[in-house]
């Protein structure tokens, strides 16, 4: 009786502190003072609790069906990791800003000191600079992965790169190139010049690469904007058989390069290059780009993707690639 009676007395011990700490949230040294009990007793209690299946953690969420979406999207597709963010307003800004906060929060948890983060334009990538709040410095270093195109601040990825770098207190190289050239041989020259070449080389051995994912469909398409000659773009590429754009690449529903003059003039890296890069995150928000990421997916170009939940539905169509 005596035993009995004395396991009792430990279980129910067990128990109070098993209570305060896991339903109260009350710290261990707490308890032990609460409790008259040493804190290592404290913790041995709280171990043994766990062991002994006294402890079952259920974490819910209003955002269930998003969590759902992810782990779909990530065991489906062989992410890493999918984020999925709520439709919350008809507003296209809205969607992307929100994209770009929970991608800025998802880049914070994957940087550690001494990373390479190659970075593409677009409005995407963008949103993701804009809405980044680093609560510390990073000793890291950022280069563009391709060339640019000025007049707008999406469309040049040096202007992005710099506020990047200077957002996370690091340090940037840039590219002083434009994404195209007139033709293969010019593209060629310039991938070859000492300064370009030493920042795309740096860039293939980005640790880090955030990417956006490209629409050709004018007026929405951030790729329209980059074309030398816009008249090519929008409905005569979508008739050739584009999907979308990766790395100003563009590429087909299965997630090839496409046999187009254009692929031939774009100086940036060719999407192959990144396939030693750990970690790869893909962006994007909208409905026009629902095609386009489930392209970029077929052709395995990620590890990572943020998107909303209107694509994230729109990836129900599609298989696995």
């Amino acid at each position: 009786m005596v035993d009995n009676r004395d396991e009792f007395d430990q279980q129910r011990q067990m128990y109070s502190v098993l209570v305060l700490h896991f339903i109260e949230g009350v710290k261990q040294s707490e308890i032990a003072e609460k409790l008259n009990l040493s804190h290592t007793k404290v913790n041995r209690m709280i171990a043994a609790g766990r062991k002994a299946g006294m402890v079952k953690i259920s974490i819910s969420s209003p955002f269930q069906r998003l969590v759902d979406m992810e782990n779909d999207v990530t065991q489906r597709f062989g992410l890493k990791q999918s984020v999925v963010t709520p439709t919350v307003s008809d507003n296209p800004e809205t969607t992307l800003q929100m994209v770009g906060r929970v991608a800025a929060n998802h880049l914070l948890e994957t940087l550690r000191d001494g990373d390479v983060i190659a970075i593409t334009g677009g409005k995407a990538v963008s949103a993701v600079v804009e809405n980044l709040e680093a609560e510390r410095r990073f000793d890291i270093r950022v280069v563009p992965l391709t060339g640019g195109v000025q007049g707008k601040h999406y469309t040049d990825v040096n202007h992005l790169a710099t506020q990047l770098a200077d957002k996370l207190g690091g340090t940037a190289q840039l590219v002083h190139a434009p994404l195209f050239a007139e033709d293969e041989q010019q593209r060629d020259l310039l991938m070859n010049v000492a300064s370009i070449r030493e920042v795309f080389d740096l860039a293939r051995q980005a640790t880090v690469a955030l990417v956006g994912i490209g629409s050709v469909q004018a007026p929405g398409s951030g790729y329209y904007d980059l074309l030398p000659d816009p008249a090519r773009g929008g409905q005569a590429l979508v008739d050739a058989g584009i999907a979308g754009e990766f790395l100003a690449h563009l590429f087909k529903a299965d997630g090839s390069l496409a046999e187009i003059d254009l692929n031939s003039r774009v100086v940036a890296l060719d999407p192959a290059d990144l396939a030693n890069c750990p970690t790869i995150i893909g962006v994007a928000a909208g409905s026009l780009k629902a095609g386009p990421v489930a392209a970029t997916l077929a052709g395995r170009f990620l590890t990572s993707l943020v998107v909303d939940e209107e694509i994230a539905r729109a990836l129900d169509t599609h298989g696995e690639g």
